[in-house]
């Protein structure tokens, strides 16, 4: 059993905060805080102290507590090497390749630019998690504010080609809207249809839908799908290279 625990705080509209909490070193991280405030309370009622704050990428809705954390805990904050003016308070600089330690636990850095140059994702291997912040949703991704289709695409395939068994933890809890659009995408995916009734379900009871298992979004997500074969058939886009036929999936979706 992993010491490693993972504690989910839902804020603003559909935002998710995650604390990553190593029971051995009693080291804490932050991933993505919106805001300060909530994150500080669940600091207080566990009594644990946070050590670090892991930043995906610059967006006020992922770095908006920042500094205040940072005043109340003297936390160090970790952040992209390539987009270091934008976060603030930024200490640690890291890109492709490195690693993070939250206790004895390590985290591989990705850069996964598209949705904004310089995004990351943590990738804690021995614990099968993966935050993934606005480059991948469950069975959706971000938008392309900075980067190209080509550059989203190739960010994408780093991630899938991660384990099965890796839980994501995306930044926002879109599944719902993100379902819709999927099964206009492969209205005859049975693994498709039966990840939409359950996050349709969770969501009526007012229950999230993240984390979602990567080996499920392989089968179900149609921006990781864009050069399968079944999908370019129902999506009309057989002959289509993957890149492209992510565009026009990704341009259907911003139009959806």
């Amino acid at each position: 059993m992993s010491d490693l625990v993972i504690h989910q705080i839902p804020v603003l509209k559909d935002n998710f905060i995650y604390l990553v909490y190593d029971f051995k070193s009693g080291e804490c991280a932050a991933v993505d805080p919106a805001v300060a405030a909530p994150v500080l309370d669940v600091l207080a009622i566990k009594g644990w102290t946070l050590s670090h704050i892991l930043n995906t990428h610059h967006h006020n809705d992922h770095t908006g507590g920042n500094l205040e954390l940072k005043r109340a805990t003297g936390c160090s904050i970790v952040g992209a090497e390539a987009d270091a003016s934008r976060i603030p308070g930024i200490d640690v600089q890291v890109g492709e390749g490195d690693q993070i330690s939250i206790g004895n636990h390590q985290a591989q850095v990705f850069d996964v630019s598209g949705h904004t140059n310089g995004h990351l994702a943590y990738w804690f291997k021995d614990d099968f998690t993966l935050f993934s912040g606005d480059t991948l949703f469950s069975l959706g991704c971000g938008r392309l504010f900075e980067g190209s289709a080509a550059q989203m695409w190739n960010s994408l395939l780093k991630l899938r080609n991660l384990p099965d068994e890796t839980n994501v933890y995306c930044a926002h809890e879109y599944t719902s809207a993100n379902a819709n659009f999927a099964l206009t995408i492969e209205p005859k995916n049975d693994d498709l249809k039966r990840r939409a009734d359950e996050v349709f379900r969770l969501r009526k009871n007012g229950e999230p839908t993240v984390p979602s298992s990567l080996g499920e979004e392989k089968r179900v997500n149609p921006f990781l799908r864009a050069d399968n074969q079944d999908l370019l058939c129902a999506a009309g886009l057989v002959g289509q290279d993957a890149v492209s036929a992510f565009a026009e999936i990704r341009r259907r979706k911003d139009d959806f």
